[in-house]
């Protein structure tokens, strides 16, 4: 199975609204590995790595985000995998 990493912002009303917490119990179901954060500007950062078909169900998971967010923008990079990552974790 292919591996890959992502880094994505999202913007919109995305901090406040459980979206890190929400973001970590998704990657963990999905064995992903990496982070997620708050930006001071608003936007939430995401950086995750595992299979391609789990990343590709997270990716629509982060479009849509928890039922009290509102995602407006989404950008995604694909990077090299690089198997940095332990576990899942909050950055605060």
């Amino acid at each position: 199975m292919e591996k890959v990493r992502i880094h994505v912002y999202i913007s919109g009303y995305v901090q406040g609204v459980f979206f890190r917490s929400n973001t970590k119990d998704m990657a963990e179901r999905f064995n992903l590995t990496g982070w997620v954060k708050n930006l001071p500007d608003g936007r939430v950062e995401v950086m995750a790595e595992g299979e391609k078909d789990k990343i590709e169900e997270f990716i629509r998971f982060l479009k849509r985000g928890p039922s009290f967010s509102r995602v407006e923008d989404v950008e995604i990079k694909i990077e090299k995998f690089s198997d940095e990552f332990d576990g899942f974790s909050i950055i605060h």
